[in-house]
């Protein structure tokens, strides 16, 4: 195997990062899906897309596509664990950028539209970034 992607899959993390991975990624595939098709009451593309305009997020509609589609696919990748590196690369980009143009000004708490569940949720990208998918993923397999 090329040593550049056994770098990319390898991992020796544990069970409990792969438990982290997996629901970090149902929440970011869920929150995806919110923004992309409108479900679990989102407010799709369009939707979406008017808020970030409003918000001084333009093109509106296409941060709405590249955000969702980061939040959905980097999502279904931290939960079967393949690609997961780059996928949390994405993630915690992402949520950089939520952190910074939407949440910072409200403060750190999530009741006030704060900062706090992006936070959590860069500080577990950023944790799978540096470890590996875990002992339950497709990267583990994939680097034997």
């Amino acid at each position: 195997m090329n040593a550049s992607i056994k770098s990319l899959v390898s991992t020796q993390a544990g069970y409990g990062l792969s438990l982290l991975r997996i629901i970090a990624g149902l929440t970011f595939a869920a929150h995806g899906a919110q923004k992309l098709f409108g479900w679990f009451g989102g407010y799709g593309l369009a939707g979406v897309g008017q808020w970030m305009e409003s918000i001084g997020l333009a093109p509106g509609y296409l941060l709405a596509l590249l955000a969702g589609s980061a939040e959905f696919f980097g999502g279904l990748a931290l939960i079967i664990g393949l690609l997961a590196r780059p996928a949390a690369a994405v993630l915690a980009l992402t949520m950089l950028v939520a952190i910074f143009s939407v949440h910072l000004a409200s403060g750190f708490f999530i009741s006030n539209n704060g900062y706090e569940y992006a936070l959590a949720l860069l500080a577990i990208s950023l944790a799978v970034l540096i470890e590996g998918a875990g002992k339950l993923s497709l990267d583990r397999r994939i680097a034997g």
